[in-house]
């Protein structure tokens, strides 16, 4: 199209300009060739610019690659560096004035967050280390990104293991080892095993792993103490080695009512710099009432004797059982529902059971459609063809406490008989046990508002059997029932109104978030009424809060708190009546990043070797310019880019037309003058 409207212009021009020259050729100008030429050609160049052409140019560029320092600014750091930060720094600084003339230098600091530009500072409560690497190279990836620079001390408490990252990065990454790799003396409490309820008047356990490190001689105790900070309990320790780990387990009685606040602590070792990881608190909730499970059965089995068993002498419950056939019509007095082999297309479920916490135990039979509503688990199966799956425990799962010795246990245990087919865990259900034949979970429980379990097979009464037959006990099968019931009733109060906290343990750089649920007469939720939160910290300070409305419910973010204990009342009032609920947390200061002591080299050394990189000391930070100008890896690249130019946007060509059209109006008034 352009070279149709290029010919009309040069038709058009031409016949301007054979006009010009036979007009002229009458006035008797001297040069009449001359000045039809430069009116044509001013005609031509001005129809150009209607067609607007476009004129291609290319061009080459010489990226620079680019190295992003990252460092670790996290507290940690202040300490591994000690005396020599000074030293560090200038070195580090020195590196950046070799490196800058051939390379593009970013220099990021990282803790728990990327700071862009803001080094040396050592200020961050924790230390990210994936983040930051993945932030670098989301950022400068496709911008020549030759090299990465870490330096850091191997310690990271917040996001997961560089090692395991899938990093879309093929320049190397080199890093810088600050800190010292030698242990330090360290007594510290590690994981802490309690039930999240208890039953008032009845004795539960609360575990505790110690671990100790260069402690040989200690000669002290671990102390259990109230909230408050009164001592309940102490239980001697002894150390004789180097390297220490020991359970130890608290009896305690729940001799109140309401949420419990436990405080376990060990003494600090002569010479322990580190006390941070010496205290661990502890919230129980010691509940005063029965809890009501109703068992439905498809038919008799021996699977409904072995939960009875595992029931009895258990205060707290109260199991009732029943055939499909005899299911009764009011069941809004049970917390719980037990469905065993069911539901059948000739044995439905009344609507009303599913508005319970349920436990599901897939038997022979049991028709699926109902079951693909809920969402604890994705069922693919015919549960018409039953096969034998060996379980395995899941020893990562910590919703509730197993005794010690289950991993034993389960390796003796009989399978279930487990329909053929798929099961996949849904969004937010744990596994407790897995098939060893093919990892698909068995046993499922998912948190909820009305939680949910799944036993995806029978043969609890085999596991009695033969638990009883290796280890004289019943102990694993029985706390599994038990505490798989524990689950789904540990919410299920019938008060109008309910407080909800996800922990009751916070510290002081994580938001605090509340739920709150309103019971009409109907039993439904509702959140037509205002309701409000006053917040009481440990020096008496009020503050109060409004909730806001979310579905059918109620929620509040209050954001971070200071270290301290709180108490927290909510009020609503509702057709006339008022209704408050209670809650207790802890905010810690929590030092995370001294709970752990000493540099991980190793971790440094992997990396770097995954990378095609290589690892320095801090003291030698400067010598990674000889590695980086030595790897070929890192080197400019050409980039050529092509621009398109449309002629309108070139200013001269104006210039060049205004100047014909004034060379020929001169002309003119010269010739015509003579």
């Amino acid at each position: 199209m352009e070279i149709v409207f290029g010919l009309i212009a040069v038709f058009v021009s031409a016949a301007i300009g054979y006009w010009v020259y036979k007009a002229d050729k009458k006035r008797g100008v001297p040069y009449p060739l001359l000045t039809s030429f430069l009116r044509s050609l001013v005609v031509f160049l001005t129809l150009l610019l209607l067609v607007t052409p476009l004129f291609h140019t290319e061009e080459t560029l010489e990226q620079q690659p680019t190295i992003v320092f990252l460092q670790d600014n996290s507290q940690s750091i202040a300490s591994a560096l000690s005396g020599d930060s000074t030293t560090y720094k200038n070195n580090t600084q020195a590196l950046f004035q070799q490196l800058s003339p051939k390379y593009r230098v970013v220099k990021w600091g990282f803790g728990s967050e990327v700071q862009k530009d803001t080094l040396f500072r050592y200020q961050q409560p924790a230390t990210n280390i994936s983040h930051a690497l993945s932030e670098a190279i989301d950022y400068y990836g496709e911008q020549n990104l030759g090299a990465v620079i870490l330096a850091t001390d191997g310690r990271f408490n917040e996001g997961a293991s560089p090692l395991f990252q899938d990093l879309s990065f093929d320049g190397s990454i080199y890093t810088v080892a600050i800190g010292d790799t030698s242990i330090q003396k360290d007594i510290k409490i590690g994981k802490v095993y309690a039930n999240k309820t208890a039953v008032l008047n009845n004795q539960f356990e609360i575990k505790v792993d110690i671990l100790a490190m260069e402690c040989e001689g200690y000669q002290q105790a671990v102390h259990l103490k109230t909230g408050s900070g009164n001592l309940l309990q102490s239980i001697p320790l002894s150390i004789a080695s180097s390297q220490f780990d020991k359970g130890i387990s608290f009896t305690v009685t729940a001799s109140q009512p309401g949420l419990q606040h436990y405080i376990i602590e060990v003494p600090a070792a002569t010479g322990e710099k580190n006390t941070g990881n010496n205290r661990k608190d502890v919230f129980v909730e010691v509940v005063n009432e029965k809890k009501n499970v109703l068992l439905i059965a498809a038919a008799p089995h021996p699977d409904i004797h072995a939960i009875q068993a595992a029931m009895k002498g258990q205060l707290q419950f109260i199991l009732t059982v029943r055939d499909a056939t005899n299911i009764p019509t009011d069941l809004g007095s049970y917390q719980a529902i037990i469905l065993h082999s069911l539901p059948k297309p000739t044995l439905p479920i009344p609507a009303a059971a599913w508005q319970k916490p349920v436990w599901l135990i897939i038997g022979q039979g049991t028709q699926l459609e109902t079951l693909k509503a809920l969402s604890i688990a994705a069922l693919n199966v015919n549960t018409m063809n039953l096969q034998n799956h060996t379980a395995q425990w899941n020893e990562s799962f910590n919703s509730f406490t197993m005794p010690a010795n289950t991993a034993a246990a389960m390796d003796k245990m009989p399978p279930l008989a487990c329909p053929a087919g798929t099961i996949k865990a849904g969004v937010n259900s744990i596994s407790l046990f897995t098939s060893k034949q093919n990892g698909q979970p068995l046993w499922l429980l998912q948190a909820s508002e009305k939680p949910t379990a799944l036993l995806a097979g029978e043969g609890l009464w085999r596991w009695r059997m033969y638990e009883y037959r290796y280890f004289n006990s019943h102990q694993v099968t029985d706390e599994v029932i038990r505490q798989t019931l524990s689950f789904l009733t540990a919410n299920t109060s019938e008060k109008p109104f309910r407080l909800q906290l996800s922990k009751y343990i916070w510290n002081d750089r994580e938001p605090i978030a509340f739920d709150a649920f309103l019971l009409n007469a109907g039993n439904e939720q509702v959140n037509t009424a205002a309701a409000q939160l006053t917040l009481t910290d440990s020096n008496g300070k009020k503050e109060t809060f409004t909730f806001n409305k979310q579905g059918n419910a109620y929620q509040l973010n209050i954001g971070t708190r200071t270290s301290g204990n709180y108490q927290a009342t909510a009020t609503v009032n509702y057709n006339g009546k008022t209704y408050t609920d209670n809650a207790r947390f802890v905010v810690q200061n929590l030092p995370i990043e001294s709970l752990e002591t000493g540099a991980d080299f190793s971790l440094l050394y992997n990396l770097s070797h995954q990378h095609s990189g290589s690892v320095v000391m801090a003291a030698s930070v400067e010598s990674l310019y000889d590695s980086i100008r030595q790897n070929t890896r890192i080197a400019p690249i050409l980039k050529q880019t092509e621009k398109t130019i449309p002629l309108i946007d070139w200013k001269w060509y104006f210039a060049i037309v205004l100047l014909i059209a004034t060379v020929e109006w001169l002309l003119r008034k010269y010739w015509m003058a003579q």
